[in-house]
């Protein structure tokens, strides 16, 4: 199996055969090899820096109705919520205080933030703070709204493709979500110039390993700035509330994959690693990856945007959280970057 692995870490590629030799991986020894090839490959690019960025959850409504979602709009004991500017604002220069210099909007397809909120929001986080980056991650819209997003000054847009599977996409989502539609948006979003992250979730209902070669596959050929993949997490409100949790060893075996296929990519150790397994996003780090993305939004809101249950940190302040993450990280042998982090794109 080590030169199975010696030949992904050169060739950034493999059979079909050999990646499902790979995800089927158990043997101790075999699976720290793994981590340690794609720590080395990360290394040599990044060195020993873990990134931060400063998640603003701001909108918990949303049009869609994904199965998995605990805000998804077909579930009427969520607790809705929208952040007015100045609390996004002020979320803003807390994080900037505390050391951020990239800030992530994150909400659901929140249909009163339109163009014109959504570009004020950015102009006003780009005055504020001038030389940090901006993420946003809003779902699907249309090629004129995100040209203005990124004219407004936005950086960097994450879509999760959520599945590289057009038949396992059905599973997941209600039939007026499209799979083409969303992985139009992903081509659309990289030839208008942002900075592109895509990703999916790990042990999802019916997923099978041939659906992870799929994403395996799209991750390779799309080659995105950075992938956000993290384990299932089932949420009560929602028709999965009874399926199992994906597990945190497929997950940390496809971090490092995913690693060794491109050395570059911008790789975060999610939250929901870490509600799964209580040292999960350490172990992230340790299997290649190199961004955290600790939570700025308001405590009052934290356990309102409820994608998945028990999520971790929801009752931590900003400056608690992460002084408690960075402990962690340094854990591990790394450390945490004042730095915009962005995509670096060296061959190694």
């Amino acid at each position: 199996m080590k030169e199975l692995i010696d030949k992904l870490a050169s060739e950034r590629d493999l059979s079909d055969k050999e990646f499902l030799l790979l995800l089927d991986i158990e043997d101790k020894d075999d699976l720290e090899y793994l981590y340690s090839r794609a720590r080395k490959k990360r290394e040599k690019v990044y060195g020993k820096d873990v990134f931060i960025r400063g998640l603003i959850e701001f909108t918990n409504y949303c049009r869609n109705g994904c199965y998995y979602c605990g805000i998804n709009c077909k579930n009427r004991d969520a607790d809705r919520y929208r952040l007015s500017e100045e609390e996004i604002l002020s979320c803003v220069k807390e994080g900037y205080r505390l050391g951020f210099r990239t800030f992530v909007l994150q909400g659901g397809e929140d249909p009163y933030f339109d163009d014109e909120k959504m570009i004020g929001i950015i102009k006003m986080i780009k005055n504020e703070a001038p030389d940090c980056a901006v993420t946003l991650s809003i779902g699907e819209r249309s090629e004129e709204s995100y040209k203005a997003f990124f004219e407004a000054g936005a950086d960097r847009y994450l879509l999760r493709h959520e599945t590289a599977s057009p038949e396992h996409y059905g599973k997941l989502h209600p039939e007026n979500m499209s799979w083409d539609n969303r992985m139009n948006c992903l081509k659309t979003l990289r030839k208008i110039g942002y900075q592109v992250g895509c990703g999916m979730m790990v042990g999802s209902p019916y997923q099978t390993k041939e659906d992870l070669l799929s994403d395996l596959r799209f991750i390779s050929s799309f080659h995105p700035d950075m992938c956000g993949i993290g384990p299932f997490i089932p949420h009560k409100d929602t028709v999965f509330r009874d399926m199992p949790a994906g597990s945190t060893d497929m997950t940390l075996k496809l971090l490092s994959i995913i690693r060794l296929i491109h050395p570059d990519i911008l790789l975060p150790s999610t939250t929901a690693l870490g509600t799964v397994s209580a040292r999960g996003r350490e172990m992230g780090l340790l299997a290649g990856a190199n961004v955290v993305m600790p939570n700025l939004s308001p405590v009052s809101v934290r356990e309102k945007y409820s994608l998945y249950d028990n999520k971790i940190c929801t009752e931590s302040e900003a400056a608690e959280c992460i002084g408690c993450l960075r402990r962690r990280i340094e854990s591990v042998g790394y450390e945490i970057c004042v730095d915009r982090g962005d995509h670096r794109d060296i061959d190694v």
